[in-house]
């Protein structure tokens, strides 16, 4: 029997190729059962009514008369209790449902996923509601054009470079600034023979990225239009013990901090796998290869997720695998850092399983999904995430592993206000940076470690470590850490009450462009925070941008943050927003902030 749909995205309708079902009539049940399709966990009665009947003599009265209607046209989908859920038979499906959730997105095609959420309802008269919608449109638009990349990657890999071309082309219909999409889609057309179009597809990119952001055609579109040449040398034979050579002496070579000699290295252990015929090597090749360019040479875009992709369907990632597992775990990694936080517990659920009986492997992944929760302000998850990653990184002897499991829980524990206890966290992570000598990994503590100074009143302890995470982080050029330090020193200069020099760090802050985007919206957050300081009339930008990246990216905490900064901006649809929003986090920091600023 074929599935019945029903469609969320787009003009809200059921689908069934078999018969003709009764629309739902109203627009007050489509934002009920679009509201109760992205409440996984579930929602009160009272809640959803205030909700979406604020005006209505009997909320919940108004509430019963949509579930029923919801009920007549929904023969195949359950809606009941309280907390109400949505619970469908296994021949119905649900576009939202089937979008977000870590396992379903698996099976759904995404060029058939099209339109706003509730595209052409509107909702004035229920201005919360209005709020969230926003929120999830901006997320469910995200979801799907990380779909449409992530399947034109998985395209590519397994040889359908067609597809790839199409998948690729309807994600730059939706976004044609996307460098990663144009990279797979420049790629995928020189797999193709059509040389031709993808000269003409890079050209286009550069044209507009010059007129329209005055930018350089992106590197990475630049990479795919040739291959890089032969990195080993073709006299040497294809077999495991000159692939291992390469990888051990590129492993050296990083370790060394020979990071360029390294990379070389390790593309020459992939030519040379290729060739053996060997697939299981190549995908080990493939896997170090991108592990390498993620944590050395700040790799994101499309070269590296093509290389782990490569490596998925070389190693043919069902069961046990430390290859699929590490593979895995780095799209996650990539995705947490991208602000697509549902297709990254997608990733890191599949990683968890290729890593059964792994504890070394179980360790680095549990850290990821630690980000992930953290990021989305779930923070108990996020505490027992970092915490059993840390115990199984000590069993295993891995303390770098432990250093940055350990650094992570200090963040989540100095953004709940837990001061005392981040600063021990961060402490011992100093501690063992310090004895694996981890100098590219000290700016990130050293700033967390000088915040928890901050929010102590101790100014001059703060400064010292603020400061030398700064110039740890500009010397070595990494824009996430230099965006974590900008605004610290930030935060610093406007608990002193200089307000041009606290203006003056976020201007420095927001000059480069960090890859994890949890940096850009701490950032974002100061520069709003310090531009109503001033009384700039960049607030509101700040505030805007601030509340479409979080809202996109899911971080929960810094939608309300937004909120927040434009209810002070005199937004009053945003100041009803801020209470309802903020009651879903469980931060106490949070719930200070917004007490002292807002009252009550």
């Amino acid at each position: 029997m074929a599935d019945t749909w029903i469609r969320l995205l787009g003009p809200p309708r059921i689908e069934s190729p078999e018969r003709d079902f009764p629309q739902p009539r109203g627009r007050k049940a489509w934002a009920v059962l679009a509201y109760l399709a992205l409440q996984t966990a579930g929602t009160s009665r009272s809640r959803t009514a205030a909700l979406l009947f604020p005006d209505a003599a009997d909320p919940l009265g108004a509430l019963r008369w949509n579930l029923s209607e919801l009920r007549r046209a929904l023969g195949g989908a359950a809606i009941a209790g309280d907390p109400l859920g949505l619970a469908l038979q296994p021949d119905w499906r649900c576009d939202v449902v089937a979008l977000v959730d870590s396992a379903g997105s698996r099976d759904v095609d995404p060029r058939k996923l099209d339109g706003q959420l509730l595209e052409g309802l509107s909702f004035a008269d229920c201005p919360v509601f209005d709020s969230w919608l926003a929120d999830q449109r901006y997320r469910l638009e995200n979801c799907v054009q990380s779909l449409l990349y992530d399947a034109s990657l998985t395209a590519l890999a397994a040889g359908a470079a067609g597809e790839a071309v199409e998948l690729t082309s309807q994600a730059l219909r939706r976004d044609p600034f996307n460098a990663d999409c144009t990279a797979v889609l420049v790629k995928a057309l020189v797999a193709l023979g059509e040389h031709r179009r993808a000269r003409e597809q890079v050209t286009r990119c550069g044209e507009l990225y010059h007129r329209e952001l005055g930018l350089p055609l992106p590197e990475e579109v630049r990479r795919a239009l040739s291959d890089a040449g032969p990195a080993a040398d073709p006299g040497i034979a294809a077999n495991a013990a000159t692939v291992r050579s390469y990888l051990d002496a590129g492993e050296a070579s990083l370790s060394a901090g020979s990071v360029d000699r390294g990379l070389d290295q390790l593309r020459a252990a992939v030519e040379l796998a290729g060739r053996t015929g060997d697939s299981h090597l190549l995908a080990e090749s493939l896997v170090t290869l991108s592990g390498a360019l993620i944590h050395q040479a700040g790799g994101r875009g499309a070269e590296v997720a093509d290389y782990l992709h490569r490596a998925l369907a070389a190693v043919a990632p069902d069961g046990v695998s430390r290859t699929a597992a590490a593979a895995y775990r780095e799209l996650g990694y990539l995705s947490v850092q991208r602000g697509v936080p549902d297709h990254a517990a997608s990733w890191l659920d599949r990683a968890m399983l290729a890593a059964e009986g792994i504890p070394d492997e179980q360790s680095r992944i549990l850290a990821i999904k630690g980000m992930l929760a953290s990021d989305t302000a779930h923070y108990a998850d996020a505490v027992t995430a970092f915490t059993a990653s840390g115990i199984l990184a000590e069993a295993a002897g891995n303390r770098r592993q432990q250093a940055f499991s350990g650094a992570l829980l200090g963040r989540v524990q100095l953004l709940r206000g837990e001061v005392e206890q981040a600063a021990a966290s961060l402490d011992r992570a100093l501690g063992l940076v310090a004895a694996e000598h981890w100098t590219a990994f000290e700016p990130f503590v050293a700033g967390l470690r000088g915040e928890t100074y901050l929010a102590a009143g101790r100014l001059e302890e703060a400064a010292a470590l603020i400061d030398r995470s700064w110039v740890m982080a500009d010397l070595a050029g990494d824009h996430c850490y230099m965006a974590l330090a900008a605004g610290a020193e930030a935060r610093l200069f406007l608990a002193h009450g200089d307000l041009a020099a606290a203006e003056h760090w976020i201007n420095r802050g927001l000059e480069p462009a960090p890859w994890y985007l949890w940096y850009s919206a701490r950032l974002l957050d100061a520069a709003a925070e310090v531009a109503i300081a001033t009384q700039s009339p960049r607030a509101s930008e700040f505030a805007e941008r601030l509340g479409a990246l979080a809202s996109r990216s899911g971080m929960r905490e810094f939608v309300v943050r937004a909120q927040s900064h434009r209810a002070v901006l005199g937004d009053a649809a945003a100041a009803e927003a801020v209470p309802w929003l903020a009651k879903e986090i469980d931060n106490p920091a949070l719930t200070a902030f917004l007490a002292q600023r807002h009252g009550g």
